[in-house]
């Protein structure tokens, strides 16, 4: 092999090299998407499955009767509904706690947002 074989040689490896950078590069963009994708449908199948928990809750209190104790599961319910909802907007990449409300995060979790979900101090 000569010289310019040799340097054509390489030339041809660096260019299949920086194919495969572009395309893993492609790779991790799409794995991103699929994981962004799957948050939301876990957060929505949370929901949807509470919901169907409160139907089903509903029918049994009907059968039986409204009364003192399905009252408060009901108030519970739409606690739990607008907490799903927060904890949504967080998977989604929004802040959800009083010092950042509504921008979008962009360094990470939020200690204050977290703080928040994992029910920490209430006022």
């Amino acid at each position: 092999m000569d010289k310019r074989e040799i340097f054509v040689k390489m030339a041809s490896i660096e260019e299949r090299i920086g194919d495969l950078y572009k395309e893993i590069g492609e790779l991790k963009d799409v794995i991103v998407v699929l994981m962004e994708e799957n948050a939301q449908l876990l957060v929505e199948n949370q929901h949807l499955r509470n919901r169907l928990d409160k139907k089903k809750t509903g029918s049994q209190a009907k059968q039986k009767g409204t009364s003192i104790v399905a009252k408060e599961k009901a108030k519970k319910a739409v606690v739990g509904e607008g907490y799903d909802n927060l904890a949504r907007l967080y998977a989604e990449g929004f802040h959800i706690c009083n010092v950042h409300f509504g921008s979008l995060r962009k360094e990470g979790d939020c200690l204050f947002c977290l703080s928040f979900l994992s029910g920490g101090p209430q006022k």
